[in-house]
């Protein structure tokens, strides 16, 4: 392996976890490793700093990135504590860049070093104002190439231009689970990543009306699922029978209800997909006013069904805002393609808006709910990415 390493910096809110601060670093660093299964590397922590070397720098730096928890990752060179090695690297990635204005900046954590940081950071700025051929400047506000320098048991550089950006968060795992209604769409997998970026595991159901939903719709949910999965350790997608369901309240029930009333039944088959598996919460794609069914009346009406937290991160989001972020974590090019859901197969013309409660229990009285609700969920199929 060469000295080129990654140097992971994690979100500063792990820093503020107090007496819980080592077990999210823990989680932290169990699950950088179980990403990088597969590949040659070495894990290795220098003074409180997470370093990572490996045989395909690129491919492991991709990996870690998309760790939540870590805020940068960074390509820096490894040199021995020495000041002259140093000197060299620092004058070296100048030269590279060859920039009109410069800036060194030091943070020494291993106090034998003899200077300390600014003095460490005004000789390497000397040495190579002296040994530069060309112009070039100091310039300590806006510079054109930044030089960190961390020295610790061993001396690491790297520059401005080495940052790559991390996904930020808290570790995948430690904030409980989700049950995550996941459609065809372009918001849902949005929460769901969201969910999982505040460190809570990720379930994942989706309802399938096959003949009326192709099985293009069945894989295109999968390929979301195994997007959300890169991120994750791993997601459990139940795909849920949902025909038979739909079929009966469009015999029993009202056309304009049928929405609403669609709703309940899908909040009803998630709780009882997390008490069988022991999932803590349900989660949704749902944003306050975007359609029909999420009203501010429609909302309470469907968590009414909800035995366990129901959470919509994207309750306040408009869609472009949803739309930024899908492109950002890569689930929106496959979210677009046009394989309709079960959602936008049954969709009434003239859906109620702002449905009543009691009325709404009223109108799903002649079902047989928990019959329908168990057929669904044993019948229920489980991909695991």
């Amino acid at each position: 392996m060469s000295n080129e390493l990654i140097l992971v910096k994690y979100a500063p809110e792990i820093f503020l976890k107090g007496q819980n601060r080592g077990k999210f670093e823990k989680k932290l660093r169990d699950n950088i490793k179980k990403k990088l299964e597969g590949l040659n590397y070495e894990f290795i922590t220098d003074q409180g700093r997470y370093f990572i070397k490996a045989e395909n720098i690129k491919e492991a730096t991709e990996r870690v990135r998309k760790v939540f928890g870590v805020a940068e990752v960074w390509i820096v060179t490894e040199v021995e504590r020495d000041l002259t090695a140093i000197k060299e690297e620092c004058l070296k990635r100048i030269k590279e860049a060859n920039p009109k204005t410069f800036k060194i900046e030091t943070n020494r954590a291993n106090k034998k070093f003899a200077l300390n940081s600014i003095e460490t950071s005004r000789d390497v700025g000397g040495y190579i104002l002296h040994h530069f051929e060309g112009d070039l400047d100091v310039d300590v506000k806006n510079p054109e190439c930044l030089v960190k320098v961390e020295i610790r048991e061993k001396a690491y550089i790297c520059t401005s231009n080495d940052k790559i950006k991390g996904v930020r968060g808290l570790p995948y795992g430690m904030n409980g689970s989700t049950m995550l209604m996941l459609s065809g769409g372009i918001d849902s997998p949005v929460a769901g990543y969201l969910m999982a970026r505040r460190g809570v595991e990720l379930n994942c159901v989706y309802y399938h009306s096959h003949p009326y939903t192709s099985e293009r719709a069945k894989d295109k949910v999968k390929e979301l699922a195994k997007i959300l999965a890169k991120y994750t350790e791993r997601v459990n997608l139940y795909i849920v029978p949902f025909t038979e369901i739909q079929l009966d309240i469009m015999e029993k029930c009202r056309p304009d209800e049928l929405t609403i009333l669609m709703r309940r039944f899908m909040m009803r088959c998630a709780c009882a997909l997390a008490e069988k598996y022991g999932v803590q919460s349900i989660s949704s794609g749902e944003s306050i006013g975007q359609v029909a069914s999420q009203t501010m009346e429609g909302l309470i009406v469907s968590t009414d069904c909800a035995d366990r937290p129901v959470f919509r991160p994207l309750i306040i989001m408009d869609k472009e805002e949803i739309m930024d972020i899908a492109k950002e974590i890569g689930t929106f090019e496959t979210s677009i393609l046009p394989y309709e859901d079960c959602c936008t197969i049954f969709v009434p013309k003239h859906p109620k808006t702002k449905p009543q409660l009691e009325a709404m229990r009223k109108a799903e009285s002649v079902l047989d709910i928990d019959a329908m609700v168990e057929k669904a969920i044993n019948d229920t199929e489980l991909v695991v990415y």
